[in-house]
């Protein structure tokens, strides 16, 4: 039994399916199809396809998947950004390739052996593109890469672009919302790419209503909704502490030995569902003196849940300790973080400056080369594109960064614990 639909359900459901199909006609792909979501003409190499959530990127990927199955492809590779968006999204989600499949060809799932496998003797294997490695090696004919701009690794692309070497004409399918990372960038500049787009809106009659009043009314307009809804690629902002060149210019796959990791949190005040979410930002100092980003694990959670996360990423990177600003819920992080694991020390730092005058130093390490990202870090790094100290837009992520290096790097070089 699987996490989300296992073998027997899947099997089940296919035959129900079969029989509903006997009774009444269903219509096909190709009829539901929009023609953003249909494979390009001509003689390309990737097809890119980039839309908003919610656009049926996902749906597209897994009906392209069994056609290049009915079409003869022997080896297929499924990349995510995760080992978990592979089976949730890719394998098991509502438009994943389980639920796309035809009754008469439902492939085998064998989740322990990260595999589908249909009658015809096709098979596809999951990757996950935080491990670049796993891609070195193994040949296919044909790969659905998804959410490549959220990839950690960059190095995974080329790595799977080594192997894709199988059949006549290999090629392979991405669907991400877009970001202007260097890799999108890249591919899109490339003449073997055809990129096609769409956006939230146009898959709106196969969107729950609740998530049309309550995510795309809430974002629609802003840049973040652009980008988001729309699928347009948003460039720096004017008057941002950080642009995309500056982070991918610094940015490694490994941090060297740390000498010291510290978490930074910057608790949301409420926990429902317009809440702002609790950043939880950790960094590190390497033995060569520069600060490291190591892991993102903001969330909107209850105080409990939040708590829960930063000790165990506390534990997890065996960090010194966790810092919090003193005057935007110190006392409630230490009093919440002791009901969760009294062995996490807190340290309250004060804020006495403006947000900006706050992450100004931060920045400035950035323009020395003295802060790495070990990988990529979507949702904080278009925060800190955005940035510019104005109130109003979404500032958690960067908080807790700003918290996690002034302690770790700066070291209160203005004064223990106040900036």
């Amino acid at each position: 039994m699987t996490q989300g639909v296992s073998v027997e359900t899947a099997q089940l459901q296919a035959l129900e399916w079969a029989g509903r199909r006997m009774r009444e006609r269903l219509p096909q792909w190709a009829e539901l199809a929009r023609e953003e979501q249909k494979p390009p003409g001509g003689d390309w190499s990737t097809w890119l396809y980039m839309a908003g959530r919610g656009a049926g990127k996902t749906r597209a990927g897994s009906e392209w998947v069994h056609q290049q199955v009915r079409d003869g492809a022997r080896r297929i590779a499924l990349v995510g950004a995760t080992a978990a968006d592979c089976r949730d999204v890719m394998v098991e989600g509502e438009s994943g390739l389980l639920a796309t499949a035809s009754p008469m060809d439902m492939p085998l799932y064998e989740p322990s052996r990260r595999r589908l496998t249909w009658q015809s003797g096709a098979i596809a294997t999951t990757y996950s593109a935080e491990e670049p490695d796993r891609l070195r090696g193994p040949q296919h004919d044909a790969a659905w890469c998804d959410e490549l701009a959220a990839w950690r690794y960059g190095a995974a692309w080329p790595m799977l672009l080594l192997g894709l070497r199988l059949g006549g004409k290999p090629r392979a399918l991405v669907t991400t919302t877009p970001r202007p990372t260097k890799l999108v960038k890249e591919l899109i500049a490339q003449p073997t790419t055809v990129v096609t787009r769409g956006s939230t809106y146009d898959n709106r009659a196969n969107l729950a209503e609740s998530y049309m009043e309550q995510i795309v009314k809430r974002y629609e307009g802003t840049r973040l909704g652009r980008q988001e809804l729309m699928g347009e690629i948003i460039e720096d902002v004017e008057g941002a502490l950080w642009t995309l060149m500056m982070l991918d210019e610094l940015r490694v796959d490994d941090a060297p030995d740390l000498e010291r990791v510290v978490v930074g949190v910057d608790p949301a005040v409420s926990a429902h569902q317009d809440s702002d979410e609790t950043g939880i930002v950790a960094v590190g100092i390497g033995v060569d003196g520069e600060g490291y980003v190591l892991a993102d694990r903001s969330c909107k959670l209850s105080p409990a849940g939040w708590a829960r996360i930063v000790a165990g990423l506390y534990h997890d990177l065996e960090a010194d300790r966790v810092v919090v600003e003193a005057n935007q819920g110190g006392e409630m992080v230490e009093y919440t973080l002791a009901t969760v694991d009294q062995s996490v020390p807190v340290k309250r730092i004060h804020a006495s400056r403006g947000k900006r005058l706050r992450a100004e130093p931060v920045a400035a390490l950035y323009e020395q080369a003295r802060v790495h990202h070990v990988g990529v870090f979507s949702a904080l790094e278009d925060q800190m594109m955005s940035f510019t100290g104005d109130s109003g837009g979404a500032d958690d992520r960067v908080d807790a960064l700003v918290h996690g290096l002034t302690e770790a790097v700066l070291d209160g070089a203005a004064g223990p614990g106040v900036w």
